[in-house]
């Protein structure tokens, strides 16, 4: 017993986590079109290889005391000793073919993902090396940062992803001159931010997320527990996008639409959901997220079960001219289709479980597991809440042309 005791202590030993810090510092300053990055690791034990996946049109001056390659699409790092700095600017502006922007610097605020101001990163280390970041923000005076992460102090904020031994920036960020307004719903953390003097109707946005978000919350009950939303005008790009904790809403889109749809409910499930599509799924990720978006609304009375009605009946017009669902992206026509498939789904599980369950369990199920999603993993989760397949999940139902598979 001794010896076993003996030989398992190192074992023991030798898995016990380590850690450095790993902070990535951003300047910031009026007029000039990129911010200064520099990322500082630090402590006993460091990675040996840092490898960073770029675009050369938006990252470049790569420097660092240690050694560094450059190539067109990496830069590989390798710190050294105790202390280690690599450092590179980080331009801004980005444009989409449509020719909006979904990251943007002017003198007065810089709107961008942290995904984008820190490129992917790989590390090389031991597997008990783990990191912890933060990220710091060096501004011009009377400018303030917000981030999908709680402020650690002074334009400071903490990273922690438990299922990262590198924690990298994620999620949507503004910086500059910006007003504020925050409050907690139930377990989460609200906060919508927008440039000062931009047309973003923030105190409206927090009293409609304020209304619905409960009801989003009996879905999803583990959503994170600070949300960011960040508005602003144009030049950026007319709609939503969500990241991880975060989204961003262009100021001049509707709180709820004519046709009974809401752009930022549908992003907030993109946020609770946090799923991705296989090169065919896109369908399932946009199709649940306006799914919840309409019921969201008509649950918690934000619209009446007449308007609710006009607007499936909206759907299923748009819906014909969706000629399948599979793709690697979804259009709206393709969104709306699979908006009516969600509700076949959802019905059919209420009548198999004597409506003890419903689409509901199963988009539980896939915010728990996160990550990609295939038809196949669908048809998996909805089979075992239903306790036997779900018809209206066969792919033979779902090629079929839409007029058929109405309700």
């Amino acid at each position: 017993m001794w010896l076993a005791l003996l030989t398992a202590a190192p074992a023991a030993l030798a898995a016990k986590v380590a850690y450095y810090d790993a902070t990535y510092r951003a300047a910031f300053k009026p007029g000039i079109p990129h911010a200064q990055v520099q990322l500082d690791l630090a402590g006993e034990k460091l990675p040996s290889k840092v490898v960073l996946r770029i675009d050369p049109k938006r990252y470049r001056n790569f420097r660092s005391s240690e050694p560094i390659e450059v190539t067109d699409d990496e830069v590989t790092w390798r710190p050294q000793g105790n202390r280690s700095s690599l450092s590179y600017e980080f331009v801004v502006n980005h444009q989409r073919s449509s020719g909006s922007y979904d990251s943007y610097i002017t003198p007065n605020w810089a709107l961008f993902r942290g995904d984008k101001l820190a490129p992917s990163t790989r590390v090389t280390a031991a597997r008990n090396l783990r990191s912890r970041t933060t990220i710091e923000f060096d501004l011009p005076k009377g400018w303030s940062a917000v981030t999908p992460y709680a402020s650690s102090g002074e334009e400071r904020f903490r990273i922690d992803d438990p299922k990262r031994r590198f924690d990298e920036p994620e999620g949507w960020m503004l910086v500059g001159k910006i007003g504020v307004r925050s409050e907690r719903i139930q377990h989460v953390n609200a906060v919508i931010a927008a440039p000062e003097g931009d047309s973003a109707r923030r105190q409206d946005a927090l009293a409609f997320i304020n209304w619905n978000l409960p009801k989003l919350l009996e879905v999803f009950p583990d959503f994170p527990k600070r949300l960011l939303i960040v508005s602003a005008g144009d030049p950026m790009w007319r709609g939503g996008l969500s990241g991880p904790g975060s989204i961003f809403l262009h100021s001049d889109r509707p709180l709820i639409s004519e046709n009974r749809t809401s752009p930022l409910l549908h992003e907030l499930v993109h946020v609770a959901l946090g799923i991705r599509g296989d090169k065919e799924s896109d369908w399932i990720v946009e199709g649940l997220a306006e799914f919840y978006s309409i019921q969201t609304l008509r649950r918690s009375g934000g619209i009446g079960q007449n308007r609710y009605e006009q607007a499936v009946e909206n759907l299923k017009k748009w819906a014909r001219r969706a000629p399948t669902l599979f793709g690697k992206s979804s259009t709206g026509a393709t969104t709306a289709r699979a908006v009516l498939v969600f509700q076949q789904v959802d019905a059919e599980i209420r009548s198999l479980t004597n409506n003890t369950a419903s689409l509901d369990d199963v988009a539980r199920k896939l915010a728990a597991k996160r990550g990609e999603i295939s038809l196949t993993e669908l048809q998996e989760v909805a089979q075992q809440v239903a306790g036997k397949p779900v018809q209206s999940l066969r792919r033979e139902e779902l090629t079929k042309p839409v007029v058929e598979r109405e309700p």
